[in-house]
Order: structure tokens, then sequence, then C-alpha cells
């Protein structure tokens, strides 16, 4: 059977470290083993101009500037998800932002050990996730496609 909800999109981003790392494979098929659908992917090197737009609630805070190099520094992947619920979905198995504050399990909690490094970004929240998307993707990189096992994982 055909599930009707509606689905969230939200926004990822594997940061530098942990492309550097070589952990991009396993974000990603976290996500994918979750169920969620894949709808934009690529790696892109941040422009400052972007950065600064991207984390414009953190000017004037004492990690700011840090924060800008950090994420300019090397290439990141940014991705779109979608999935009924995802954005809750995608923060859990993402984890807390500081990651001695993180889930064993989840992304953080099992690679990261300082906030300054907690190797992946996600949206907060559905208006967030459609902010960040737009700052990130054109609509003719976003793909709609059926997912054929839908009615695997979701429940009418």
């Amino acid at each position: 059977m055909a599930h009707e909800n509606e689905f969230q999109q939200t926004f990822v981003m594997v940061k530098p470290d942990g492309l550097q790392r070589g952990l991009a494979g396993e974000i990603i098929s976290r996500f994918e083993r979750k169920g969620l659908q894949l709808k934009a992917l690529k790696m892109i090197r941040i422009r400052r101009e972007l950065a600064e737009t991207h984390y414009g609630e953190h000017k004037g805070k004492p990690f700011y500037d840090g924060l800008i190099d950090f994420i300019t520094s090397a290439p990141v992947i940014a991705s779109i998800w979608e999935g009924e619920n995802a954005v809750h979905i995608v923060r859990k198995l993402v984890g807390a932002t500081r990651p001695d504050e993180a889930e064993p399990g989840s992304i953080r909690g099992d690679f990261a050990i300082t906030t300054g490094f907690n190797i992946v970004h996600a949206a907060d929240s559905e208006k967030t996730a459609k902010r960040e998307i737009n700052l990130f993707f054109k609509e003719d990189e976003i793909h709609d496609y059926p997912l054929t096992i839908k009615e695997w994982l979701y429940q009418d």
C-alpha cells in the first residue's frame, strides 16, 4: 500500500573533519540504512560568503570566526534526505552537538570527541532545513524518484 503522509526533507553536511577522516560513506550509509531517501548530494568547497550566511545566527559569538575558517578550510558533502519526521530522525542519528553528550551509536557519539570537530551538521528544524536546502542546492539538483521500499518502511 502506498503511504500518503507528507514527508519532510532535511539538510545534512559532512563537515571537513568527517570528510578528512574518511567517514562520509559511513555517515551516508547510516541514513540509508535507517530508510531515509537521498534526494541530493554534492561535494563542495564552501565560499566564505556562503559560510557566513549559513552560520549567521552565530555572528558575534566567540567561536564564530574559527567556525567560518574551519567550514571553509576543506571540502564538505552537502545532502538532502527525505522521510517521515526526517528532521527529528536525522538529529537522533547525528547525536547531540557536544560529542561528550552524544549517545553511543549516534554519529557524534561514535566518532567525535570535541564540539569543534563534531563531524556533521544537521538542520535543527523544518524551517532551518528549508533555509539551508535553498542555500546549498538549486531546484534542478534535487531529485524526485520513487523509493521502491517505502511500503516496507511506513504504515498507512
